[in-house]
């Protein structure tokens, strides 16, 4: 039963518990309660099992209906009906309508996440899971738990850990006996892909020496992307490409997916543009959230799941956004959100960021309440789902998809770079590129020039770069050999020095203005435009080609040197 595709991600965690037993037909269908039903149509096309409409559920018996929410008609099904969580477990207020149990989204006028709505930001009657005059505690309390009779609207409540039973016998003790301990698969396929790590990195681009930052939102109006007034993500985004060197940080972001169904993924890439023309990378909100959670090296982040996710990985975690008044105050994460450092608008990011993961300590804490039986819960999983259909449970064990190795995504740069050098040896040259102004104070013997890609947004830039790049097959006829393509660069652009045609990972063409072409190939995994814009400098302070040609260039990014070879073509 999907209600919207951010509850759609756990159902799909756990529909290979079925695979292979020919007794059991899957079904799919929409509650159509939530506001942010984009994206379920193109998500039940990929699961490709008969879908059901809404209207017709109560009659077609099941014998288990699976949802990872409580929102709409569920007493509507005609069947056992287990919940599961589609978060850390059940940590926030949410306002239920005047009907108590149907979902709160359809009280929503627009799918709005960056703007408070009346249902999310107005008290509800107090009730037993909730303190005088707050929101109650969504799948801990009576308004979202019970029917309008009394009556517990699961016959399963899926928990993954004991504290949740523990607060659940507390806010809602009728809804008690239908709770069971079964794990959580989200954090089981985490734990699973771990070992893949490198890989994960590898697919997002992210090279030796580098630290995959990772921003994190969830949807309502006080996270990173919300909008209480102080618009945290878009005062953070120039920041990150003036404080932050690409060769040094890779940037990626994941936001809630009623994030991007809310206000359309056209709207998300529009509001987020120059950030991605600056190398940000938005990840996949449904199947690749958690290989850029597992690759990263520090989370900048607010009170979502992903956040404590993160903090239960052992990862660095920063808050952007800590909001309490909308957590349970007896939930773990309403601890953690307390605990954890916050963001400094009025210091340096970078500082505040390289100082967190230099003094980082793992707190046991998160992984220990995110859930008490890992690595177990497909089994725990299967045997309940098949003690509620009446079927014994198929031979052999119980197991979930490995997370899916995703598509390689490196950064896209084609804002304007600004390049600083300086020689720091012997056919050394340190090298510090930027998508932004620098707010850090040059040197004295720092020299400086810029790189524009090719596909640069303003052609008046290109007029005035002192190096003009682009990606592209050499073998791609639209633009003619490399040799051809660098020749064309320098003959458009007359302030040009360097024209650099990168044909694949670690190697380019590139062109002086003195008319030499050049194969340069650096060494490890760095940019080869890192080592063009060192070529270009030991060039303009005046040195020859024959040292470099006989010697090589070693280059320096942060702490971290690459060699680079140069041949006449």
């Amino acid at each position: 039963m999907v209600h919207n595709v951010t509850s759609a991600t756990r159902l799909l965690d756990v529909v290979p518990l079925f695979h292979d037993d020919f007794r059991v037909q899957l079904l799919a269908t929409c509650t159509g309660s939530s506001a942010f039903r984009a994206g379920i149509t193109e998500l039940l096309a990929d699961l490709a099992v008969p879908v059901v409409p809404w209207e017709q559920v109560g009659h077609v018996p099941v014998a288990l209906a699976i949802s990872a929410s409580l929102g709409g008609q569920l007493a509507a099904i005609d069947g056992q009906l287990t919940v599961l969580s589609h978060g850390i477990g059940y940590t926030k207020r949410l306002a239920t309508p005047d009907t108590r149990h149907p979902t709160p989204d359809t009280r929503h006028p627009t799918p709005d996440t960056r703007h408070p709505t009346p249902d999310t930001r107005h008290p509800t009657p107090e009730g037993r899971g909730v303190g005088g005059g707050a929101d109650p505690v969504f799948g801990m309390s009576p308004e979202w738990l019970l029917t309008e009779g009394g009556v517990p609207v699961a016959d399963t409540l899926v928990l993954s850990h004991p504290e949740q039973y523990e607060r659940l016998r507390t806010a809602c003790p009728e809804a008690a006996p239908t709770a069971v301990l079964a794990g959580d698969p989200c954090w089981d396929r985490i734990l699973a892909a771990r070992p893949h790590r490198d890989r994960f990195r590898r697919a997002l681009g992210v090279r030796r020496g580098q630290r995959l930052l990772l921003l994190s939102s969830t949807w309502n109006p006080d996270s990173l992307f919300g909008d209480t007034g102080d618009d945290r993500l878009p005062a953070l985004l120039p920041e990150l490409a003036a404080e932050f060197p690409a060769d040094e940080y890779r940037l990626a972001a994941v936001l809630h997916p009623n994030v991007w169904h809310g206000h359309g993924p056209g709207q998300i890439r529009a509001w987020l543009d120059r950030a991605r023309r600056s190398g940000l990378t938005l990840v996949d909100p449904l199947h690749g959230w958690r290989q850029a959670l597992l690759a990263a090296d520090a989370v900048l982040g607010d009170h979502g799941s992903v956040t404590y996710y993160a903090a239960a990985l052992g990862t660095p975690v920063l808050l952007g956004a800590a909001p309490l008044s909308g957590l349970d105050p007896r939930a773990p994460v309403h601890d953690f959100v307390r605990r954890a450092p916050r963001l400094d608008p009025g210091r340096p990011l970078r500082a505040q960021l390289d100082g967190l993961v230099e003094a980082h300590r793992p707190d046991p804490r998160p992984a220990a309440f995110t859930s008490s039986l890992p690595g177990e819960s497909a089994a725990h999983l299967r045997r309940v789902f098949y003690d509620r259909i009446g079927l014994p449970e198929p031979v052999g064990p119980a197991l979930l998809e490995p997370l899916p190795l995703p598509g390689y995504e490196p950064p896209a740069y084609t804002v304007p770079q600004l390049v600083r050098t300086r020689p720091t040896g012997p056919c050394e040259i340190e090298v510090t590129r930027y998508t932004g102004r620098p707010t850090a104070p040059a040197r004295d013997d720092h020299e400086a020039h810029t790189a524009v890609h090719e596909d640069t947004r303003d052609p008046g830039e290109l007029a005035l770069a002192d190096v003009v790049f682009r990606q592209a097959d050499p073998a791609d006829p639209r633009f003619g050999t490399p040799a051809e393509w660098t020749a064309e660069i320098l003959a458009r652009y007359p302030h040009c020095a360097l024209a650099v045609h990168i044909g694949g990972p670690g190697t380019c063409t590139v062109r002086t203005r003195s008319d030499t072409l050049l194969d340069l190939r650096v060494h490890g995994d760095a940019d080869p435009l890192t080592g063009a814009c060192a070529l270009h400098a030991w060039l303009s302070a005046g040195k020859g080609l024959d040292e470099v040609l006989a010697q090589g260039l070693t280059v320096r990014t942060g702490p971290v040197t690459h060699r680079v070879e140069l041949t006449l073509r």
